[in-house]
């Protein structure tokens, strides 16, 4: 092992400072637990399992990690159940923007479904400004310490409603007011995207940019319906695509017909190593199809989905996969570039986050080892010359 191998390993602290690209995280799992205690007691919301936050983040740790389908779901029940109110999305978003910043994130893609935060009164427009302008605050407050990120919104319709048009229409009018893209979430079972093919229509029509939940549970027929009918740019999650590949006893490779796909076309796969354990999509962070993914250079890039949840972070994430895969700070800037490569703001500044701030970033962190201090050796060495 030489030096510079040593050097490209990553420490904890080198993972937290590293500049982060974040593609795959929904606003109302990623909640501070005090948060959600606060704002249960201001709205009057009285069905939390605890209202010590120590112990209400164990619960959601613990009900999200329990196999259940309906205690993972009762977690969201009680996040936005606190986020009926204009003050609540904004301080919401506003933690959301710092934590990701303080984590050393710098560009994020948070979504959330508009048409889940209506039961306070507010229409679907002002629950887009209130989320808005947290993300805004949040930046702000961030910039004050130090830190820069910038968070772009992705409306999210729920593929067991019929709002989905309405929410796509919402996501183009507010393009150019921080609203960046189009998603859709919900069970995959019983509920294919096709079911919501005039909202893709429309974004196609409209030159918008959306991304689809699809291969996370229900498998391949989930991925070719959103992207062959749908036309969807990235696949949220996408982690099913591993069963159309076909590793041989001698270690060759085979694809089928849409992994290759997928490959070929460079489609961005919104991969999330710790929801997906949670999931059963894989058995351990070692099992996990992104270091497959990763060798056959899928376009492969890695995500939180639910924060609170899954009690996770970026820093996590890839904490988690240096130990499994020995990833080095080298395949911590390919993930980083893969997903600003993928993002839905503008070409030209996608280069510039790549070039100014990512990969600046990642050569600071792999030259830390040249200004090691060196043991002292006054009084042992005699000066030549």
């Amino acid at each position: 092992m030489t030096s510079q191998t040593i050097a490209n390993t990553p420490t904890p602290d080198q993972i937290r400072r590293a500049p982060k690209v974040l593609l795959h995280d929904h606003l109302d799992g990623g909640l501070r637990p005090g948060t959600v205690v606060d704002l249960a007691r201001e709205t009057g919301y009285t069905n939390l399992p605890a209202t010590d936050p120590d112990k209400l983040a164990l619960w959601f740790h613990q009900a999200a990690d329990s196999g259940s389908l309906e205690r993972y779901l009762e977690t969201f029940s009680h996040t936005v159940g606190v986020m009926q109110t204009r003050d609540a999305l904004v301080r919401v978003a506003a933690e959301c923007a710092e934590n990701l910043a303080e984590d050393g994130v710098v560009y994020a893609e948070v979504r959330y479904a508009p048409e889940q935060h209506l039961e306070g009164g507010l229409t679907l427009e002002e629950v887009v400004e209130a989320v808005g302008e947290g993300f805004r605050q949040g930046e702000r407050r961030a910039r004050e310490n130090g830190r820069r990120i910038r968070v772009g919104a992705l409306l999210t319709a729920m593929r067991h409603a019929a709002r989905a048009l309405e929410i796509a229409e919402l996501a183009n009018r507010y393009r150019d007011r921080g609203v960046v893209g189009f998603d859709i979430a919900g069970a995959e079972a019983g509920y294919p995207p096709t079911r919501h093919l005039d909202a893709f229509e429309y974004l196609k029509r409209e030159n918008n940019h959306f991304t689809i939940h699809a291969g996370e549970a229900f498998g391949l027929p989930s991925i070719w319906q959103a992207l062959q009918w749908c036309g969807a740019d990235r696949l949220g999650h996408g982690v099913r695509i591993i069963d159309d590949i076909h590793v041989r006893d001698d270690g060759t490779v085979e694809l089928g017909r849409l992994a290759a796909y997928v490959r070929d076309k460079r489609i961005p796969l919104e991969l999330c190593p710790s929801s997906n354990l949670q999931t059963g999509a894989a058995a351990s962070y070692a099992e996990h199809p992104i270091g497959l993914l990763r060798r056959l250079h899928f376009r492969t890039t890695v995500n939180t989905d639910n924060r609170l949840m899954s009690h996770t972070s970026m820093s996590r994430e890839f904490e988690h996969l240096v130990e499994a895969f020995g990833y080095t700070l080298d395949d911590m800037q390919w993930f980083s570039v893969n997903a600003m490569k993928s993002a839905f703001i503008p070409f030209d500044e996608r280069l510039a986050m790549i070039n100014d701030v990512v990969k600046p970033g990642y050569a600071e962190l792999k030259s830390e080892w040249l200004f090691r201090q060196t043991p002292s050796t006054s009084g042992s060495v005699t000066p030549e010359g």
